[in-house]
């Protein structure tokens, strides 16, 4: 079995195209949104599916048109386990709403204050400020997506119990290698983070996360099937916490 677990169906140009073809390669993919009306005109679309998830997204980057979001998000709430995507960016791309971005987090982690979700983290910049306020809200499960960040933070992340999804773009370059070969080989997970990264000129697509599990097998010296059977049991860990 296959996981990707951070892509963005919905922003290919047939989405509907991508999601059956995950679930006829029963690979499971959980779908990011950036804003939560792009949930709601999705979620009719991927209900019926075993496989294919779709998770409530407020993403950092948006922040200007989080103000009449919030609403939606909060009318969304039960209609998913999984959350995403959503973070805090202070590159210099979302440096400017450092504060917006902030206030939007945090009324995303009130929001599931007592509810069960699965979090994918978007932190570019923002690793330490972001890990202080899962801390803060008690949040339970959490996917670093894409971590970028600095090794000693991410050290404090793994003794706090989240997890972190790696792509190919990570393992094609030397600080996405330093940065997996620290994290455990129960907190990995796998993802795309298609089709906003490339493959030889060409959009991935979920089931390219066969080649990022491919890779980690041979850093970790063992087949691919054993190691696809590993991020499955840390996903299924992940998933015990939101049952």
């Amino acid at each position: 079995m296959y996981i990707d677990t951070h892509c963005h169906f919905d922003m290919f140009k047939n989405p509907m195209e991508i999601i059956k073809s995950c679930e006829y390669q029963k690979i499971i993919t959980i779908g990011m949104t950036n804003l939560p009306s792009h949930f709601e005109m999705g979620k009719k679309h991927v209900i019926d599916f075993k496989y294919v998830r779709l998770a409530l997204g407020l993403h950092p980057l948006l922040a200007e048109k989080h103000s009449v979001e919030l609403v939606k998000f909060k009318n969304n709430i039960d209609n998913t386990s999984y959350i995403g995507e959503v973070g805090l960016d202070f590159s210099q791309e979302g440096i400017h709403s450092k504060e917006l971005q902030i206030e939007s987090f945090e009324y995303v982690l009130k929001t599931i204050i007592g509810k069960k979700k699965l979090l994918s983290i978007h932190s570019r910049r923002a690793e330490k400020e972001v890990l202080e306020l899962l801390v803060k809200y008690e949040v339970d499960a959490a996917i670093f997506h894409w971590y970028s960040g600095p090794i000693t933070i991410l050290k404090t992340i793994i003794e706090n119990g989240y997890f972190f999804s790696v792509n190919t773009a990570m393992i094609d370059s030397k600080t996405g290698l330093k940065i997996i070969s620290s994290i455990p080989i129960n907190r990995i997970l796998t993802e795309t983070d298609s089709p906003y990264i490339s493959i030889n000129g060409i959009a991935s697509k979920p089931e390219d996360v066969r080649s990022v599990v491919n890779f980690l097998a041979k850093l970790n010296h063992r087949s691919e099937q054993e190691m696809a059977k590993q991020v499955a049991e840390n996903f299924n860990e992940l998933i015990k916490k939101i049952r």
